[in-house]
This record gives structure tokens, C-alpha cells and sequence, in this order.
């Protein structure tokens, strides 16, 4: 089957660009939304994913009609690669199911990974200059909450869920779950060296 996806950003853009340089295709369903390329968790992508099969072929205008980053962009093909789903950007001309095409993703996908480990090992030298120089002290030791132990305790029995226990001691998700790490790891509800 071929697939259309169109989006635009704002409700005043119009998407009927997008639609008439894919009805070449001819496009049997359509997933048109209006939503920021940002973030990649949009309500018309995840619905054209799900309900694309195996030899279905999505067709879009240009790559960044599906996603703003080259990360995201390489996360959707790989989740379609993954169902046997083939895609065409017309603008960029690229088919993922021609060689060609399969060549061009992975070069994109390489010169993400070549930036990436390039930033990483330049995050790598920053902090060791800053180290020797004394200005690197690592992250800030948490200060935990009076009533930890309390809350802490109530988790643990079930009578509170995570989210309300986090909300009472006012701590963000992964401070909270590190925290009960923390805790669990030591046995005695309170965290590790207090």
C-alpha cells in the first residue's frame, strides 16, 4: 500500500503543497497533522506507524516533514526498516528501498554518529582540563527531603504511588527513582551515607 504523511507546523500553515506533489504516488491513505517537528511522539505518526504493514511504502515531501533531527529522522527508519516498511522523500529523492537509497541513510546515519562521538569527546577533554584546574566538582549531592523516611516508607508499602510520593517530597522523577535506588541498595530506607 502507499502511504501519504503530511505535516505542517502551525494551524494557519497549509499542508495541500505536501499533498499535491504526493498524489503522483498514488497515495491509497492519507496521515496529515498540524503539530511542531520537535518532537517526534506526534499522534499521526505513531498511527501511520502502527497501522503500516510489512511492503507498504510511505511516501512524504521532504525528510523534514517527518522529523527535525537526524536523530529522529534515523529512529523512524529504523522502526519502519524493522517492519519490512519502505520510504520515499520526494524532494531529497531518496527510496530506502533501492540501494541507493539505503546508501544514503546510512551515510546520514554515520555523520550522526561521527558528530556525536565528536561531542562527547570533546565534553570528555573539557572536563578533564577542568578537573586539573579544579573547576569541575561533578554533579551537586542532592539534598534529600526531612520527610524522606516517612514517604519513603509509605512508597514502599503501597500506600502511596510513585508520582504522589514525588509530588510530597517535591523531587523530579529520576531524582526520586535514583534516591530509591539509593536507599534500597543501603536496606535501611534512608540514603546512602546520611
Amino acid at each position: 500500500m502507499n502511504i501519504g504523511y503530511a505535516r505542517v507546523s502551525t494551524i494557519e500553515q497549509n499542508e495541500a503543497r505536501q499533498l499535491e506533489g504526493l498524489k503522483r504516488y498514488g497515495i491509497e491513505k492519507w496521515f496529515v497533522e498540524k503539530a511542531s517537528g520537535k518532537d517526534a511522539n506526534r499522534p499521526m505518526l505513531k498511527a501511520m506507524v502502527d497501522f503500516a504493514r510489512e511492503g507498504d511504502v510511505i511516501h512524504v515531501h521532504s525528510f523534514d516533514r517527518l522529523a527535525r533531527s537526524t536523530k529522529d529522522l534515523l529512529n523512524i527508519v529504523e522502526q519502519l526498516q524493522t517492519k519490512g516498511i519502505h520510504l520515499v522523500s520526494s524532494k531529497e529523492n531518496v527510496d530506502s528501498s533501492t540501494p541507493t537509497g539505503k546508501l544514503m541513510l546510512t551515510m546520514i546515519g554515520a555523520i550522526n554518529e561521527f558528530e556525536r562521538t565528536n561531542m562527547l569527546e570533546r565534553q570528555r577533554e573539557g572536563i578533564a582540563i577542568a578537573k586539573r584546574e579544579g573547576k569541575y566538582l561533578g554533579r551537586k549531592e542532592i539534598d534529600y527531603p526531612a520527610n524522606w523516611a516517612e514517604v519513603y516508607g509509605k512508597y514502599k508499602t503501597r500506600e502511596l504511588t510513585g508520582t504522589k510520593a514525588m509530588e510530597l517530597l517535591g523531587l523530579k522523577r529520576n531524582t526520586f527513582y535514583k534516591l530509591v535506588k539509593d536507599c534500597e541498595a543501603e536496606g535501611n530506607g534512608l540514603p546512602q551515607g546520611k
